[in-house]
């Protein structure tokens, strides 16, 4: 009996720790399983920052280090005026001996608790415990001293600018590129008891301001001083205005109520999307990288006006807010299209933003990298004309279709096409125009097109490929105004893929003005630093699939689909062909390998899905999987590559909720192997899309049937007006691949068809 008892009594205890484990589980809040350190350490190139912000606020902190092994962190930030730039200002706490003091210090550091919404650290080399909370633009700190018996100081510096101290209020400005401007307003809970210059080994009080390159004030605070309080207000207009945002946002110096204030705005933004299941993991790198994608586009909007770098002036936004800092070559593959879902007016502002951009440039262009300080013309192709028929076609109304394509048209037909230039259409862009590819150098022919930048050269078949694809997106826009002839003549031009593809090899090859194939050309090596030369950042492997608005001819192009699935596997095949540090010499960009196929950059993501157009569903489902697992990790080195803001775990968080954005201007998503039980997406519009796993568990990775609003489904792919006008889209996992299923031609996505006359 009394083993009965003592059984019994056991059970009981470990069914109780069972119970509050789940307990605990079901208590976890999206913001919760956020991890910033994620990808703090790079594969090779720029790693992830753990970005302190709201979503897409005006200000932005990471602690200033290359990555997560520094040994020291360089002062405190005050704001990041661009994603992965240094701090503009910097905040310094000292104690000890004045002749020590520089502008900016480096510290120590231990006990670092990094969130979305609060950071921590000891600065322990002076025994300085630091806190800080963010809101939209404005911050605040609590700087704790554990040597009551020495001065405090704070340091605060301008990297060029300038400052001045008024009591316990400092404010003042710093140069950013192209004309612009970033103020800061700040005051501190304390008046401090000297304020002004550094001068020798004491603070000139006679002097308040100070100037130029690394300008930097003192204040001392008195000693056994044990807390000081900042809080501060950012501009990009005045410093009337950063006092006016810190009144605004942050009314005293609650430190731990400006931080719930920031989470509970995290918590209502992730929670747009609720996922179920088993793989705490899994939700893990899905929030991280959902919050990723909120680092970017940030709202300039202060008080309903804004700076605007792209014509230096300050504008009225009218009751819609001004976004910029966008990598749109990044971005629009699968960031926009993830906004355009979950966050349909935030989008439509940013499309609205582009407009202004473009009427306020002399030029009138649509933007390509629209930045703090302006367009920096980055990159390849002009593919913000992507993200406006994407959002159109997926019902966007809330922006001047007429207005975006004349500056789409402007932008593609009268800007060079040549790489990283903001030069007028030259020579070469007329050989485009009239031949249908943008020409390669023969090796060793020496560049004389002055549009041509000398280090990034032509990069002819990404160019021509990225640029083909835009004149699909301009032509979707011409027929959409019932602009015939214009929708004609680009949908025409957009099969002009066909031009620079090899017949023989089945490869995009670059040819010469003569027509000819450049030979001999290697696809995994030739093409000079970063296939610069040939291709760009990636090699012709990589870009052999990227025809994003025609898939289904590609297949064909390939030799049929069973064609098609050997090459893709014969990609994950090949070796690197060189030591690795020979490979990433010459292709650091290239990262994440299987074989030659490249995880780690944004022209490879869609590549997994292509499975699905050859009715081999099931192959993605395989693939997409290993790659999360392979590449996309809770861990340090977890991301393969740049992750750009949003550009690179959009990719994830499409991909662990089961489908993905295939091609921006189609609207339509084709099905992948969703990592959870249950994902409900928030539409907005009072309704939610639902997809549901049974016979959930995280192995169980294979589709054996599909429902779609409890009707059999049996397509690898669905449209966008199925998931925004809710519904449920029921999945059957299984362990093993049912290979039938939407294997057959009526399964398969959609492609790009000319328009029947």
């Amino acid at each position: 009996m009394k083993k009965s008892i003592y059984k019994t009594s056991i059970l009981i205890f470990f069914f109780n720790i069972c119970i509050n484990f789940a307990n605990a589980q079901l208590k976890k809040q999206p913001v919760d399983y956020v991890n910033p350190y994620i990808g703090n350490i790079s594969h090779l190139l720029v790693p992830t920052y753990p970005t302190v912000h709201l979503p897409n606020s005006l200000l932005r902190v990471y602690p200033e280090r290359d990555n997560f092994t520094s040994n020291t962190i360089n002062g405190l930030p005050i704001v990041i005026t661009s994603h992965r730039g240094s701090s503009a200002f910097n905040l310094s706490p000292f104690q000890g001996n004045i002749n020590s003091i520089k502008s900016t210090l480096n510290y120590g550091y231990d006990n670092e608790v990094i969130k979305p919404y609060y950071y921590e650290v000891d600065l322990d080399d002076y025994g300085i415990n630091v806190q800080f909370a963010p809101s939209h633009q404005s911050g605040i700190y609590a700087i704790n001293f554990s040597n009551v018996n020495q001065n405090p100081y704070l340091i605060l510096n301008t990297r060029d600018g300038e400052l001045k101290v008024n009591q316990n209020t400092v404010s003042g400005f710093q140069k950013l590129d192209n004309n612009t401007k970033v103020y800061l307003y700040l005051e501190t809970d304390l008046s401090p008891t000297e304020a002004g210059t550094h001068k020798n080994d004491q603070i000139d009080t006679k002097n308040q301001s100070t100037s130029g390159r690394n300008a930097y004030l003192l204040l001392k605070y008195p000693a056994k001083t044990k807390q000081i309080k900042a809080h501060y207000g950012i501009s990009f207009i005045n410093v009337e205005q950063a006092k006016n945002n810190l009144r605004r946002e942050i009314k005293d110096y609650n430190l731990n109520q400006v931080a719930q204030n920031g989470k509970n705005i995290w918590n209502a933004t992730l929670g747009k999307i609720m996922v179920e299941g088993s793989d705490e993991t899994a939700k893990t790198i899905f929030y991280t990288s959902l919050y990723r994608t909120y680092e970017r586009m940030i709202s300039l909007s202060e008080d309903g006006k804004y700076f605007s770098a792209f014509d230096g002036k300050v504008h009225n936004d009218n009751g819609v807010p001004f976004f910029t800092d966008d990598w749109i070559w990044d971005t629009y593959r699968a960031t926009h299209p993830l906004r355009v879902i979950i966050e349909p007016k935030m989008e439509g502002n940013m499309i609205n933003s582009y407009l202004r951009m473009a009427q306020q440039m002399d030029d009138h262009w649509m933007p390509t990298f629209p930045e703090v300080t302006g367009d920096s013309r980055r990159m390849n192709s002009n593919h913000g004309v992507a993200t406006i028929i994407d959002a159109y076609n997926k019902g966007l109304r809330s922006f001047n279709l007429e207005e975006a394509y004349q500056y789409c048209k402007a932008g593609i037909t009268e800007k060079t096409l040549s790489p990283w230039s903001s030069k007028k259409a030259g020579v070469l862009d007329q050989f485009f125009k009239d031949k249908g590819y943008f020409p390669a150098l023969p090796s060793g022919e020496k560049e004389t097109a002055p549009e041509v930048h000398g280090f990034e050269k032509r990069q002819p078949i990404a160019v021509t490929l990225g640029t083909v694809y835009d004149e699909w997106c301009l032509g979707n826009i011409a027929q959409q105004l019932g602009k015939t002839a214009d929708a004609k003549y680009f949908l025409d031009k957009s099969l002009s893929y066909h031009t620079v593809f090899n017949p023989e090899t089945k490869f995009f090859h670059p040819k010469d003005a003569d027509g000819k194939f450049i030979q001999p050309l290697d696809y995994r090596f030739s093409g000079g630093l970063g296939a610069r030369e040939t291709y760009d950042e990636n090699n012709g492997w990589l870009y052999r699939w990227d025809v994003l608005h025609n898939v289904g001819d590609l297949v064909n192009m390939i030799g049929g689909k069973q064609a098609f699935v050997d090459e893709l596997e014969k990609m994950y095949n090949t070796s690197l062909g060189k030591s690795r540090y020979d490979f990433y010499a010459q292709l650091p960009d290239h990262t994440g390998n299987v074989g030659q196929f490249s995880m780690g950059n944004e022209p490879a993501m869609h590549i997994p899905y292509l499975y699905n157009y050859a009715g081999q569903p099931w192959r993605t489902q395989k693939r997409v999987r290993s790659l999360l697992a392979q590449w996309f990790r809770n861990d340090l080195m977890g991301i393969p590559g740049d992750e750009d803001g949003g550009g690179l775990t959009s990719f994830v968080v499409f991909s662990e909720m089961g489908f993905y954005p295939m091609t921006p201007g189609l609207p339509m998503y084709v099905i992948g192997s969703p990592t959870f039980a249950n994902v409900k997406l928030d539409l907005g519009n009072g309704k939610k899309f639902e997809l549901s796993c049974l016979n959930y568990a995280p192995e169980n990775k294979y589709i054996q049937s599909a429902k779609l609003n409890g009707q059999v489904w049996n397509k690898s792919w669905f449209s966008h007006e199925d998931l925004m006008k809710g519904g449920k889209l029921e999945l059957v996992m299984g362990k093993r691949p049912n290979k039938l299923w939407a294997s057959e031609d009526g399964a398969i996505p959609p492609s790009f068809k000319m328009p029947t006359k």
